[in-house]
């Protein structure tokens, strides 16, 4: 089975000859290797690269144990260096090779030379990768499969299948649960992975023995997406509901501990009218829907909140830097007094100098719900695309407004540019 990543082989491809080392990071398991020795290779083999000028070396692989030693691994890429041609070296979990920054910098003045790595232990999932090779590092990060590219390993050509919509927001997008047919083997999966592989990498890499108000902090986040909050708010849940007294401090570095291991991503709060950050409260999203789920044992599935993460997620794929929106209003009540209403807006989107305001609704049954979603976006009196993404099959159109009320399917697989 070949699973479409169409969007990182061109990243790969465009970086070529920046003459920077090409860091390919992102959560475990998202499917970076494949990417690299099958997807870009056979890339660069299509383009005409000759096959001995590609050096492909797994380091995990028993097999080249030898060329963890730094100095060997020099000697043995060197020793394939015969000719002016271009050279791709290509090197999976480097973190397995002592000194590796300075075996990898030594490349950067060889012109003829251009250098490819992936890397999966907690040092390298860390947000502070690049700083490893000195500011001469491209970091390339790698999404678990968005839904276009789960749709390519499906034998089934319906694309707009609600039951494999459902299934992707139950199971997620990990590379390795699209291959299995069993539900509950995808479970299995997802639960042992997250305690096994990303809970295990946080607890090594930052020395955490006491880890049970970990283990409680990771369920209130994956509890709680798509709605604000703040540290101050969580140590509240903490001592009234468990009794604990952890600290503020402690619960702030434990979410950086979730985002640097690309778990969780945060969205801060943006005040639209008056064009400024909110700090506190703000919400946080699971990189992917599934191993959110399998922590919280696939009972909590509310399709609203998933919808709301996915959205985020795959505006996050296509390169937008997605904050929360706000929205104060001033009026008065039916009494006559005046009062301040704060309104949001799901999604502010910016890439360039483009932006887009998006409201994300499960479903819209009737005319006072579809005027609720709506509001928000009518009072914003700026120029730029404001979207509604709606559930099910409903056709995607344009409103008087001129709002577009866009189809969760449109969306997805990019039917409709945004």
């Amino acid at each position: 089975m070949r699973i479409k990543r169409d969007l990182y082989e061109q990243k790969l491809l465009k970086s070529r000859g920046n003459g920077m080392i090409k860091v390919i990071t992102g959560m475990r398991r998202s499917g970076k290797s494949y990417l690299l020795f099958n997807i870009f290779a056979d890339a660069l083999e299509k383009e005409g690269t000759p096959e001995d000028h590609i050096i492909k070396i797994n380091l995990e692989d028993r097999r080249n144990s030898e060329l963890r030693d730094p100095d060997n691994l020099l000697q043995y890429i060197d020793a394939q260096l015969v000719d002016d041609g271009k050279y791709y070296i290509l090197l999976d979990e480097i973190q397995m090779v002592k000194e590796f920054e300075d075996v990898l910098n030594s490349y950067l003045q060889i012109e003829n030379v251009d250098v490819f790595v992936t890397g999966s232990n907690a040092k390298f999932l860390s947000k502070d990768v690049i700083t490893e090779f000195r500011g001469r590092g491209h970091s390339i990060m790698v999404h678990p499969l968005n839904f276009e590219e789960y749709m390519s390993a499906q034998p089934q050509h319906d694309v707009y299948n609600m039951r494999l919509l459902y299934d992707y927001m139950q199971y997620g997008g990990l590379p390795k649960t699209v291959t299995m047919s069993d539900e509950n083997d995808k479970k299995e999966y997802l639960k042992s992975l997250f305690i096994q592989t990303y809970l295990k990498d946080i607890k090594e890499r930052y020395s955490i023995q006491l880890d049970a108000d970990l283990d409680e902090l990771i369920d209130v986040i994956a509890s709680g997406i798509g709605s604000l909050t703040n540290p101050h708010k969580i140590q509240n849940t903490f001592r009234s509901v468990k009794q604990s007294r952890i600290s503020l401090d402690t619960i702030k570095s434990y979410i950086d501990y979730m985002q640097d291991a690309f778990l969780i991503e945060k969205a801060v709060r943006y005040d639209i009218k008056g064009r400024k950050y909110i700090d506190t409260p703000a919400k946080y999203y699971f990189r992917d829907l599934g191993l959110r789920n399998a922590r919280l044992n696939f009972r909590q599935t509310e399709q609203t909140h998933l919808m709301e993460n996915l959205i985020y997620n795959e505006l996050r794929v296509r390169g937008f830097a997605v904050d929360v929106g706000q929205l104060t209003m001033f009026g008065r009540n039916a009494e006559g007094k005046s009062e301040r209403r704060q309104l949001e807006v799901d999604f502010v989107c910016n890439k360039g100098y483009d932006r887009i305001y998006i409201q994300s609704a499960f479903a819209l049954p009737s005319e006072e719900k579809y005027e609720q979603e709506l509001r928000s976006l009518k009072h914003i009196d700026d120029s730029f695309q404001k979207v509604v993404i709606v559930g099910g099959m409903q056709p995607t159109y344009r409103n008087d407004d001129g709002i577009l009320i866009l189809n969760i399917y449109d969306f997805l697989l990019n039917k409709v540019q945004l």
